[in-house]
């Protein structure tokens, strides 16, 4: 009789070591990447921590350089996703010249031409535009009357202007802004990480920062957007990109990123930024609370 009961005992235990492996993710972790700013930190522990909710293993590949080290990764297999923007993608990746058009058209395009040059695939964008933009303080504002960016590209020889890595050469830097309004000759131009750029305009080092408008500090420290009253910048729609290899191992991935876009909106994304800049949370926190808050994840 007891011969039984240690073989019944035994049957459990092999049972419920195989529920455990049957239950264990058996393909490969999936490579969570993102840029180096705030923002996309947020974006790709959302990305992760979804994943992880739907029993997909992940492996967070964060904090990259800027773009074009973000988008090498990816099409080395470095990475198999990470955040990016479709005005990015338009205009610096692609190089795409056409007059820019509705946010649809540019989504549209961009997923075309990334599907048929790369085999990457776009999943749904969220309804936020995180376009490029220049802050200006309050004090330049009124000493050079300053609305937009023809009246900057004038004042330029008496601003102290905050970049960020590549901001000069892009086509939706200043480059760009050279090409389609003249003038933006800064009295001075320093390249700051993106985490530091706002403290030179704080500390007194910078008149003008490269922003983009979902970052908290806008509203924070009191600054001033310039319109864009020329149009240079396009629709700047945040979403997965994905190695398509890596959604026929998993195409539940999907799915289950879609249901994040809706809720990545200006105001939400620069609050959530906020906390973490302003607040100095942690972003993982920030990104689980949001995530829990909406149901996302438990």
């Amino acid at each position: 009789m007891k011969f039984y009961r240690i073989l019944s005992l035994l049957v459990v235990v092999i049972l419920a070591l195989g529920a455990c492996t049957s239950a264990a993710p058996a393909g490969p972790k999936v490579k969570i990447g993102s840029k180096d700013f705030t923002e996309e930190l947020l974006l790709g522990e959302m990305y992760a921590l979804i994943l992880e909710e739907n029993g997909i293993p992940v492996e967070r590949r964060l904090n990259l350089a800027g773009t074009q080290v973000a988008q090498a990764a990816l099409l080395n297999g470095e990475i198999d996703m990470y955040p990016e923007y479709t005005g990015t993608s338009y205009l610096f990746i692609l190089g795409i010249e056409d007059k820019v058009e509705s946010p649809a058209q540019v989504f549209a395009r961009t997923a075309a031409d990334y599907k048929s040059q790369w085999n990457l695939v776009w999943l749904d964008p969220a309804p936020m535009n995180n376009t490029n933009a220049i802050a200006v303080t309050q004090a330049a504002v009124t000493t050079y009357n300053l609305k937009t960016l023809s009246d900057l590209a004038v004042a330029a020889p008496n601003i102290r202007f905050a970049g960020i890595p590549d901001f000069e050469q892009r086509p939706d830097g200043l480059a760009g802004l050279k090409q389609l309004y003249g003038g933006f000759e800064f009295k001075s131009l320093t390249v700051f990480d993106p985490g530091l750029k706002y403290k030179a305009v704080q500390d007194g080092q910078a008149d003008a920062v490269i922003a983009f408008s979902t970052d908290g500090q806008i509203s924070a420290y009191n600054l001033v957007l310039m319109e864009d009253d020329k149009g240079l910048w396009p629709p700047y729609q945040v979403a997965p990109v994905v190695r398509n290899d890596i959604l026929g191992t998993y195409p539940k991935i999907k799915d289950a990123l879609n249901k994040l876009a809706p809720f990545l909106t200006n105001d939400a994304l620069s609050a959530l930024n906020w906390q973490v800049d302003g607040d100095k949370q942690e972003y993982t926190a920030v990104a689980k609370a949001f995530l829990k808050e909406k149901g996302l994840v438990k």
